[in-house]
């Protein structure tokens, strides 16, 4: 997928897609600020790269993603929450 330099969400890409952290985004609520949190400490920060590996039983949930050298499964809600810039 080429750099096209607009960004979209995690939950929104293809199985199989390259792309690089832009932002989390956090929510007003405390629910969308904790999950925004974690995720900064799972090491979904600015710059990073990431691979979305695949989607669950019927493109679906939970995602598995890489990004450095670990694999995570994300649901839909936490993956909306991560803005990228494809590659």
């Amino acid at each position: 997928m080429p750099d096209s330099g607009i960004s979209c969400l995690l939950s929104e890409l293809p199985s199989g897609a390259h792309a690089v952290v832009a932002r989390v985004r956090g929510g007003e609520d405390a629910q969308h600020a904790q999950t925004a949190r974690r995720l900064g400490e799972l090491g979904f920060i600015p710059g990073e790269p990431v691979h979305l590996l695949r989607r669950g039983p019927g493109g679906r949930e939970p995602l598995a993603v890489q990004i450095g050298d670990t694999q995570f499964a994300l649901r839909l809600l936490e993956a909306g929450c991560i803005e990228v810039n494809p590659r």
